[in-house]
């Protein structure tokens, strides 16, 4: 096993601050993060590593697990009563990251088949789609990167089988959904391929840029599509005999703790699964009555069913085109930034586009999502909607460009990744706090009342279809992992509660199948923020300015949810002080 070779920073600990300790050990433990994920050393801009992309071998593994031990016992000699109050938020961050990672390795993370959605073609897809190449060098590295997906697809192969041997099996359910993504990849010709984008951005007859088409063409076919091959005929083949017929996390080795470990881990709260199952029947009662409350207003009485018949057979709420779709929602995009100033004292100076996901790989991803803008700044955000109109309604399209874009994951990372006051495995390892990302992307979907978005009663009915969608998660993922309710009991609870698609549907319970608990985060970090905007106004009433909240919440920077209220109730006291 290949150890950690850092440890440059320790020198001198006994003559320095508990201060630059801390800023010492962060600053090892980044770099730690860059050796051992290349693509963060992509993103931010760092070059050492531009020729690699993952390191995901078993002994990979092994090895961030014995580092992260050693970091954590050198962590617990620095005294945090001796810190600043932000210092003291880091100081208690690294310790969670570091815990989290040696907990992923006691129970087995790496061997247990998480491939859906995240299949390891999707995972090489959005690496890949973040390239820019603007010389001979970048072309080079990124042929070089290619080299190598081979190696990680078969190390993905054989942590894979070792999981298999070990227990750890894949619900067959999911088995069809990851085979087609990578018929999707296969069946496409090179130049549509996911490896070839970075290069049709360039002029086709640029001759600094021939020889390398040329050699990515023949990678292609000697490499690239035989190793995607070898991974699709393995799945099919070998593996699907191993697959277990039921979908829950119970079913598994250690799957009743590892549930609730992922539990704490994607909300960052303690929040047991049956405390977030009973918030989800009552979050769904209470939306359920907002709804019927809508259906009156739109002129159906009580009968809810009558406005989703409604919904559904008119064709005016469903676009016809991929084109048409992507077109309005840079028109509703543009609508909405025009009013961010009136809401947002800091605003990012990063841009963002609207790209339609690829046809073929759209029946596997859900309606949109965000692909923020690298940290070094060489493209610019990506708010990805789906290539099949259908599954994108036109009631959907206001809370989803609020979530995904401009306030929302686009807006917030971007100003996240500015935070240049924080260490940097905070500021650019914001993923790591999905309930403070996911819930401000959720609660930016309610801003749409206070921006005037919702007058309408239909498209107030497709924020509340959003949130009822974020609900009916919180009740559904602690029912299959739990409470071992069948697929097609997940299946018919979120259609007795949504007008979604039956086949938007099922690829969502096959997500929380597939990525247990992190769909629980959305809801339980939305109500939080949502409480503390309530505390804010009970406490400062008339005086409280939502520009000035909106910046205090995306100032604490990447955190967990206790630190967040810390933080906000500070904030309240200290704007309560100030008016008295």
């Amino acid at each position: 096993m290949v150890e950690w070779t850092g440890g440059a920073y320790a020198a001198g600990w006994d003559i320095v601050t508990a201060s630059e300790r801390l800023q010492a050990l962060a600053a090892e433990f980044w770099e730690f993060r860059l050796q051992e994920f290349p693509t963060i050393a992509q993103d931010v801009g760092d070059p050492r590593y531009r020729r690699q992309l993952f390191r995901e071998s078993i002994d990979d593994h092994d090895r961030r697990a014995a580092a992260a031990l050693a970091f954590a016992d050198r962590l617990a000699r620095i005294p945090s009563g001796e810190l600043s109050a932000q210092n003291r938020h880091s100081h208690r961050l690294l310790q969670r990251e570091l815990g989290a990672i040696v907990e992923h390795h006691r129970y087995a993370t790496h061997l247990r088949p998480m491939m859906f959605p995240d299949s390891p073609d999707l995972i090489i897809a959005f690496a890949l789609q973040t390239t820019t190449i603007r010389d001979r060098n970048d072309a080079e590295d990124y042929l070089a990167r290619l080299a190598t997906l081979p190696g990680y697809l078969a190390d993905r192969r054989r942590r894979l089988l070792a999981g298999a041997a070990a227990g750890y099996r894949l619900p067959r359910p999911l088995l069809p959904r990851i085979l087609a993504a990578v018929e999707s990849h296969l069946g496409l010709p090179d130049e549509q391929s996911v490896w070839m984008r970075p290069f049709t951005t360039l002029p086709r007859g640029d001759a600094r840029f021939a020889g390398a088409r040329e050699r990515l063409a023949r990678l292609i076919a000697a490499e690239l599509r035989p190793a995607y091959t070898q991974w699709r005929d393995m799945l099919r083949d070998d593996y699907a005999g191993r697959c277990r017929d039921s979908i829950g996390l119970y079913d598994e080795p250690q799957g009743a703790a590892y549930y609730e470990f992922l539990v704490r881990e994607y909300t960052t709260t303690g929040d047991t699964p049956q405390e977030i199952h009973a918030a989800g029947l009552a979050e769904v009662a209470r939306i359920g009555s907002e709804i019927t409350a809508v259906a009156a207003r739109a002129g159906f009485g009580a009968d809810i069913a009558a406005m989703r018949r409604h919904l559904e057979t008119n064709a005016g709420f469903k676009l016809k085109t991929k084109e048409q779709l992507r077109e309005r929602l840079e028109v509703l995009a543009k609508r909405i930034e025009r009013r961010i100033p009136e809401f947002f004292g800091r605003i990012p100076r990063m841009t963002y586009g609207i790209e339609s996901i690829p046809e073929a790989q759209s029946a596997q991803l859900p309606p949109a999502y965000a692909q923020p803008n690298p940290p070094n700044r060489r493209s610019a955000g990506v708010f990805w909607v789906t290539g099949l109109p259908d599954r994108c309604p036109t009631t959907m399209h206001v809370p989803l460009t609020l979530h995904e874009a401009w306030p929302g994951h686009l807006m917030h990372i971007a100003l996240l990744q500015e935070m240049d006051e924080l260490p940097a495995f905070r500021r650019y390892g914001m993923m790591g706090y999905t309930a403070y990302i996911e819930g401000w992307a959720l609660y930016c979907e309610q801003l749409g009342h206070d921006l005037g978005l919702y007058d309408d009663p239909f498209a107030h009915y497709g924020q509340l279809e959003m949130e009822m969608w974020r609900a009916v998660r919180l009740v559904v993922d602690t029912g299959i992992h739990v409470l071992g309710w069948s697929r097609e009991a997940a299946i018919g609870y979120m259609a007795e509660h949504l007008t979604l698609p039956r086949s938007t549907i099922e690829a969502e319970v096959d997500r929380y199948i597939g990525m247990p608990a992190q769909a629980l985060a959305y809801k339980v970090g939305e109500l939080r923020i949502r409480g503390l905007r309530a505390h804010a106004a009970g406490v400062l009433g008339e005086r409280l300015d939502l520009r000035a909240f909106h910046d205090a919440l995306t100032g604490a920077g990447p955190v967990t949810l206790d630190l967040l209220e810390e933080h906000m109730r500070s904030w309240i006291d200290g704007m309560s002080s100030a008016a008295a």
